[in-house]
């Protein structure tokens, strides 16, 4: 049974990166984000949304009712529109026909039912703000991105060759980290939760999605990532039983070597159960 999700849960995610590029900024000449006042590394919650996308895109492809909405090569406003054709055929006689559109989308699709969607681009399906929202990820430490010259033995045009009299060699430029751990917040709603059905199946899968989404997620450019903590916090109530912020100050983490170049150069540490809050449950899953 997908029941609704009744209580708020609060999570840290802590990721790594090895020799690679977590998040190239367009913006930047594809340099991997970072804060130009500290020098933390930055992950947007965009791009670990499009990770966790991509993975229940395999693990449940065809699987009615988790389908993805934001996906590659989709036409958006044409999904809204089907939506609303069969909100036309089955909602009743003087019934909100943009609200049963809406409830169709969020039904249709998970991550429409876990983080939201504007769907008022084309056909009004009205907006929904998702129960799961993540903050950026942000480097324990300072970064100093690398910068590599590459060479490819080929060229692209007749005229590249020409030019090279046949040696036919490209150079180019790629963008690494040598290594960083990055830590993200997250936050799940139970109050959202109930307006766009998500439950636990879905929460379920939430969490088995952060824990392996990297793995299917392996490019060159982005070297080695990997899922390394995931600690949550669940509440008894549906709104809450200790802030958010205090829950996460309790969790610090160390480093014992630096400059660091692996997980194990770090102690992460995690407050046992008797020291949370009443009301509070914490479980490490990673």
């Amino acid at each position: 049974m997908n029941d609704v999700v009744c209580n708020r849960y609060d999570f840290i995610l802590f990721f790594d990166v090895i020799d690679g590029n977590p998040n190239g900024d367009p913006d930047a000449g594809n340099l991997p984000r970072v804060d130009s006042e500290t020098g933390h590394g930055l992950v947007t919650d965009v791009c670990l949304k499009r990770k966790l996308r991509n993975y229940l895109q395999l693990v449940k492809e065809g699987v009615e009712g988790h389908d993805i909405f934001v996906k590659e090569k989709a036409i958006l406003n044409r999904l809204i529109g089907s939506a609303h054709d069969k909100a036309q055929t089955t909602a009743t006689e003087g019934s909100d026909k943009t609200e049963a559109a809406r409830q169709i989308m969020c039904s249709r699709y998970f991550d429409v039912r876990a983080f939201g969607a504007v769907m008022t681009t084309g056909r009004n399906a009205g907006q929904v703000r998702g129960p799961v929202q993540l903050t950026f990820s942000r480097s324990v430490d300072r970064v100093i991105p690398m910068e590599h010259t590459i060479t490819r033995m080929a060229v692209t045009t007749e005229a590249e060759a020409v030019k090279q009299q046949g040696n036919n060699r490209t150079m180019g430029r790629k963008f690494t980290i040598p290594y960083a751990l990055y830590r993200c917040h997250g936050y799940i709603s139970a109050p959202l939760a109930a307006q766009t059905g998500f439950g636990g199946d879905d929460l379920e899968l939430l969490w088995e999605a952060l824990e392996n989404m990297f793995d299917h997620d392996r490019s060159a450019s982005r070297g080695q990532m990997s899922t390394r903590k995931l600690i949550v916090f669940k509440h008894d109530s549906r709104l809450g039983n200790a802030p958010a912020h205090k829950l996460f100050e309790m969790v610090q983490v160390e480093a014992l070597k630096r400059p660091a170049r692996t997980f194990k150069d770090y102690r992460v540490d995690v407050p046992g159960q008797l020291d949370m809050p009443s009301g509070v449950t914490v479980v490490e899953r990673v």
